[in-house]
């Protein structure tokens, strides 16, 4: 299998610390690799040098004669004064061409494009947006190799599944940076971590991945005894778990069992909402007979739904359903139209917003976690702020950056300590996966594995939600909020018969918009036409019951049965001529 791009002996440096350091690699044709690392570990810089976006300081990239490739990275830029249409349909020439293409059709419904309408300035797109409109673009072309860097940020869990499935079946080459690790153990069958300068290989997904280190760490029995803990407990969850969890369950179920066998259970949920009943009492958060709407849509209509000490619930939808919306209602944020909101005496509530809070600037990122409190403990562990600093995503050396210093991703990780340092008893997360690497995901939910209180969770990431949360409710756009005892599952199959049947609705609609309205003068001729139909029929079915009965009653007379029966055939031929007119005539009065 020939090789579409080659890295040779690849170094890069940014100042004095090199993220590439003679990294030789290829991409093969039709291969699928997913890029995992930390947080500026160099796994976008990877991409580029690859891409050609950016040089390397030594050594060789080399690219197949004609390769065709797409790029989407996070630096999304389109044309100044283009439309939607400019870049998503730029290769056809007709203004319609593009709809009698099946698959463009299909990446323009599954990225929303769609919705957002071909006719828009994308001047006019948030962030978001924008980086759909740039995917959808990278996809309509023909392709071998499209290189893309975290495109499931802006996409719900929908989008995910559809972006997925999608890779899957173009047969194209694919490199991937993401951090949902649903959709990296769906699409990759290769996995490349960028660390130290390096990138090591590993065949499979996210679970091979997981069980590779987990399995290095055991073999080489280095000093990183928290990171092995971690990965072989992330290891214990994907083995006790669904199968359905990992498309790719290729790893040595012995070695794994081996691997797993002292370590505990990721959650004793029984246990942890025992406890917290007891810090919670029987009244946690409840909205009654609520009504709330957002413009002209309705996103509560009379809502009764009730959060009880230790529910863990994953809240799903649409990008647009009104999600933040109901987290900022259940936060006192927002206050319904009717009904009420209900907040517990006990309830200590923390709320992490997709927006950053005010942080204290004028303090270093340790002093503004101290600042809260010097110490927090979830569960049975007990954690200074400095060691949640570090599982977070901050180490030793970065606790002492001035906040007014860091960049976006980090500040939000900075948000959340905060919030966690408080030890609230009840948490909003609103996408707390965003800017954060698979190993603080990993340090994040072995904290919430453990944290004893009621939790509601939007989020993107389908991983994250099924493995920290015991409910899953959706917003379906029908004013309520649906329990779904199926999961994730059940929302993605719900929400695919929802879309089928609007389209055959639509069809439906479009078929009787398209037919001529008749007049009040040609509804009434027709029916009265139908009435005489309906005589007609009539008098032929009594003339065929009599024809019936002389039949038999000339049983011994052949002479008379011939004639009969000719005479009988004839009114059972006027009679389906008739019915036919009369099917015609109703069809058209309808």
């Amino acid at each position: 299998m020939a090789n579409l791009v080659n890295l040779e002996s690849v170094s890069k440096s940014f100042g004095v610390r090199p993220l590439l350091d003679g990294v030789s690699l290829g991409v093969a044709e039709g291969q699928r690799i997913g890029v995992v690392g930390l947080n500026g570990g160099g796994k976008t810089t990877l991409l580029e040098v690859l891409a050609g976006i950016s040089e390397p300081d030594t050594g060789r990239v080399s690219q197949v004669r004609g390769l065709r490739m797409a790029v989407v990275t996070q630096r999304t830029e389109l044309p100044a004064g283009s439309t939607v249409g400019d870049v998503v349909l730029e290769r056809y020439g007709a203004e319609h061409e593009w709809a009698a293409d099946a698959r463009v059709r299909s990446i323009m419904d599954g990225l929303g494009i769609t919705a957002l309408g071909v006719e828009k300035e994308t001047a006019n797109l948030s962030g978001g947006e924008r980086r759909r409109v740039a995917l959808a673009a990278a996809l309509t072309g023909e392709l071998d190799l499209v290189v893309l860097d975290e495109p499931t940020n802006h996409l719900d869990v929908e989008g995910v599944r559809w972006l997925a499935d999608h890779l899957l079946n173009r047969k194209i080459a694919v490199v991937v940076v993401t951090h949902d690790r649903w959709f990296l153990d769906t699409v990759a069958s290769l996995t490349w971590e960028v660390t130290n300068g390096r990138v090591e290989q590993y065949e499979g997904g996210y679970a091979d991945w997981i069980f590779a280190r987990a399995e290095r760490a055991r073999l080489a029995a280095t000093a990183e005894e928290k990171r092995q803990n971690l990965a072989r407990k992330e290891l214990a969850w994907l083995r006790r778990g669904p199968q359905a969890r990992t498309s790719k369950p290729r790893y040595r179920v012995e070695a794994a069992e081996a691997l797993i066998s002292d370590v505990p259970e990721p959650r004793d949920s029984v246990e942890l909402q025992a406890f917290a009943r007891r810090r919670l009492g029987k009244t946690v958060l409840e909205i009654e007979d609520a009504t709330l709407t957002v413009g002209d849509r309705t996103l509560l209509d009379h809502v009764t739904w009730r959060i009880g000490p230790g529910d863990r619930v994953g809240l799903v939808g649409v990008n647009g359903s009104g999600k933040t919306t109901l987290l900022k209602l259940l936060g006192g944020d927002k206050e319904p139209e009717t009904g009420r909101r209900i907040q517990g005496k006990t309830v200590s509530l923390a709320h992490l917003r997709q927006e950053l809070d005010d942080l204290p600037g004028d303090l270093r990122v340790l002093q503004a976690i101290e600042e809260v409190s010097g110490r927090v403990v979830f569960g049975k562990q007990e954690l200074t702020a400095s060691q949640l600093a570090e599982k977070l995503g901050f180490p030793a050396a970065r606790q002492w950056t001035p906040v007014e210093d860091l960049s976006g991703g980090e500040r939000r990780r900075l948000q959340l300590c905060r919030l966690l340092m408080a030890e609230p008893n009840v948490l909003l997360l609103d996408e707390p996966t965003n800017d954060l690497d698979i190993d603080t995901l990993q340090q994040l939910e072995d904290l919430l594995d453990s944290w004893p209180g009621s939790l509601v969770v939007v989020s993107h990431d389908r991983y994250l939600v099924e493995r920290v949360c015991d409910t899953i409710v959706a917003l379906f756009g029908d004013g309520q909020v649906t329990h779904l005892p199926g999961g994730i599952e059940e929302y993605l199959d719900r929400r695919a018969k929802s879309l089928e049947k609007a389209g055959s609705d639509r069809k439906a609609g479009n078929a009787q918009a398209s037919a001529p309205k008749k007049s009040a003068a040609e509804q009434r001729a027709a029916q009265k036409e139908l009435s005489r139909l309906e005589r007609k029929l009539d008098q032929l079915h009594a003339k065929e019951e009599k024809l019936h009965a002389a039949l038999l009653a000339a049983a011994t007379d052949p002479t008379k049965l011939i004639e009969l029966n000719t005479e009988l055939k004839a009114v059972e031929t006027e009679k389906e001529e008739v019915e036919a007119q009369w099917l015609e005539t109703s069809e058209a009065i309808e």
